[in-house]
């Protein structure tokens, strides 16, 4: 291996900026962990990982060519993501008085919708994408990684970002128990509803 101790502790540290810097993945945690709890927003943390390894992985091979051949396949993504944020936070307006608990879809598919989510928000967030395909290659020398090297690399770009958005969706999901009214059940899942529809905005406009 080439990379030392404190190579990745500054990489990680990067990593933790990158995470507290608000973009789309933030905001549509926000948006599920307030209509459905940390039950419905860990699924997306999970989905986001897939992106959080693959951008590094392709920085490093530097195939980033790969990237310009399915441009078109890139954008396809990202309006499936734009439509799917859309028709959820519709959904949430709609039913904006029905409670948490009487929706079994969050225990059931709500799981792989928020997977896939998760998948879709960071294969089309520019913010991942300039980080990885940008600045990481400013911190190591590509040419001299070796297969361990990239495994600790791919490995911190998982692990950081992903303690961070499951910490984030406890604290908002603590947050939500607090209200329990019916008044505030339906400020909850209209701002939520808001706030998945703002996402699904936002995608195709970045």
């Amino acid at each position: 291996m080439t990379i030392t101790p404190t190579d990745a502790a500054l990489y990680a540290g990067a990593l933790f900026i990158l995470f507290l810097t608000p973009g789309p993945v933030w905001v549509a945690l926000t948006a599920r962990a307030m209509s459905g709890g940390f039950h419905a927003a860990w699924p997306l943390a999970l989905g986001v990982v897939v992106g959080d390894v693959l951008w590094p992985l392709l920085a490093i091979l530097g195939v980033s060519w790969i990237v310009g051949a399915f441009a078109g396949f890139m954008t396809v993504l990202r309006w499936i993501a734009c439509l799917t944020f859309l028709v959820m936070g519709a959904l949430l307006i709609r039913h904006r008085n029905r409670t948490i608990a009487s929706d079994s879809r969050l225990t059931r598919p709500g799981a792989l919708a928020g997977f896939m989510a998760g998948v879709a928000v960071i294969l089309g967030n520019p913010k991942a994408i300039l980080f990885y395909m940008g600045v990481l290659p400013g911190f190591f020398d590509l040419t001299r990684l070796t297969w361990g090297d990239i495994a600790v690399i791919c490995t911190l770009s998982m692990i950081v970002p992903l303690v961070g958005n499951l910490i984030l969706s406890v604290f908002i999901d603590r947050a939500r128990r607090l209200l329990t009214s019916p008044r505030a059940l339906r400020r909850t899942n209209v701002t939520a509803g808001i706030l998945l529809i703002a996402v699904g905005l936002v995608i195709p406009l970045t």
